[in-house]
Order: C-alpha cells, then sequence, then structure tokens
C-alpha cells in the first residue's frame, strides 16, 4: 500500500467540557481564521442547506462570531422522539470546501457527558489531487495541528492514516492515538526522551507538537510501522497514551 492509497486524516479530540454555542463559536472563529493561512484551498467553507447556489458547494460560512454561534446553535444534538435538545451532547456541525476533491471538517463540541465519544474536531484532506499532495507535508500538517491545538485546546491530536492507527491502537481501551504528527497536551503529563529522527515544538505553552519523520508515514512500510510502535511505547510508559474510562452509570 502506498502514501496515495491510505486514508489520512488530521483529528483532535479531547474529554467532556460544558461550552456554550457561542464559546465554541469563538474557538472556530480563531480555528478557520488560523487554518485559513496554512493552505489557499481553507479560505472558504460551505454548510448543507435547502436552497443552497447551485454552482456553488453549499452556502458559504463566513467566519465570524455571530454566524458561527448561530451555526452551533442549528448543530444542537436532539432526541429522535420530540426534537427536545440533548443539552449535554453539545453541537455538531460538518463544513467544506469544494464539490470535488474537497476537504472536510467535523466539529463536535460543548459535550459534557461521559458517553457518546469525545469532543473533536477532524479534517480529511481529498482522497486524491494537487490539494491532496499539497496538504500531505509534513510543514503543512504541522500549521494545522497547531491551528487545532490554538483554538481548541484538545488533549491530544494526531496526524496520520487510518491503517497505522489500526496497527498501533488497542482494542480494549481508551488512549492517545500516536500518528505521523501528533500534538499531546501538558495535562496529559510529562514526555519522554524519544529517539530521532522525532523532532519535537512546543505548542505555546498548551503542549508538543511530535514529528516522527519528514516523510510521510506509512502503514505499509514495515519500519515506519516499527518505529511508530516504537514510540508509542515509550509515550505508554510515560503514561501519556491510556485514558481514563467513564465510570459505569448508577442507578
Amino acid at each position: 500500500m502506498r502514501e496515495d492509497d491510505e486514508d489520512y486524516y488530521v483529528g483532535a479530540y479531547w474529554g467532556p467540557r460544558q461550552e456554550t454555542a457561542l464559546e465554541c463559536a469563538r474557538r472556530a472563529e480563531l480555528f478557520f481564521h488560523m487554518l485559513a493561512r496554512c493552505d489557499a484551498s481553507f479560505a472558504q467553507w460551505y454548510r448543507a442547506g435547502r436552497g443552497s447556489p447551485r454552482e456553488l458547494p453549499g452556502w458559504p460560512v463566513r467566519p465570524e462570531l455571530k454566524e458561527l454561534e448561530s451555526l452551533f446553535l442549528k448543530g444542537r444534538n436532539r432526541t429522535d422522539v420530540g426534537r427536545e435538545v440533548i443539552e449535554d451532547l453539545g453541537f455538531s456541525r460538518i463544513v467544506w470546501n469544494a464539490k470535488k476533491e474537497a476537504t472536510d471538517i467535523h466539529l463536535s463540541c460543548g459535550k459534557y457527558s461521559p458517553w457518546g465519544g469525545p469532543n473533536l474536531c477532524l479534517l480529511n484532506p481529498p482522497r486524491q489531487g494537487v490539494v491532496r499532495e499539497r496538504l500531505l507535508r509534513a510543514p503543512v500538517l504541522a500549521e494545522v495541528l497547531t491551528c487545532m491545538a490554538t483554538a481548541w485546546d484538545p488533549d491530544f491530536a494526531m496526524a496520520g492514516s487510518t491503517e497505522m492507527v489500526r496497527l498501533m491502537e488497542a482494542k480494549d481501551r481508551v488512549e492517545v492515538r500516536v500518528g505521523w504528527l501528533t500534538y499531546l497536551s501538558r495535562r496529559l503529563g510529562t514526555l519522554p526522551p524519544l529517539p530521532a529522527p522525532v523532532r519535537i515544538e512546543p505548542v505555546g505553552a498548551l503542549g508538543w507538537l511530535l514529528v516522527l519523520s519528514p516523510e510521510p508515514m506509512t502503514a505499509s512500510n514495515p519500519e515506519h510501522v516499527a518505529f511508530t510502535a516504537r514510540v508509542r511505547e515509550l509515550l505508554d510508559r510515560a503514561g501519556l497514551i491510556q485514558r481514563p474510562q467513564p465510570e459505569p452509570a448508577t442507578e
């Protein structure tokens, strides 16, 4: 399997954090403004909605506070019966930037229930094309991860392929995912010494960005798999990988 055949993504994840639509909008406003500087394709985003212009990918989204707050309020999670708002599941929205070969972003924030998965900011690059080639470079992904970390303050974030994550991730526990690039919040603990050629960059006072290689790490390369596993093991020994499981619900 080549790099072109693997399903790369960038994801930031954090635990329960009660935030209003306005607070999420402030984070999203910062995120989209920072992201626009990473690549020309990130300048304009669109959302779904009835009656959107046929010549456009959807309704344009302006990265302005009030519009983003309204967007999140319309994306509140609701019950199937009665369509009542489920407050502790926060807000969810998806935006994209093109009709074909699009990058899409899935935002889930303001969730404070320990159930139903984490809060997240997930960016999926195009599956093919020149934009994909531009985005799947370590310097660009490092900028994208820095945007996510700065705006959303996640527990961890990573850029890599789904195939590599499947090889690395334990099946019986909740844990930090280690990718080609990995961001770790200082909340998780203390970073141990890591082997070359791992590059460690601070992200302000929030955490660290680990770049395992200047070239794409692929699940089809045994050396890449072995090295990623080695880094993951060192992080695990330092207590940075395993995450606490939600407590069972009580009567």
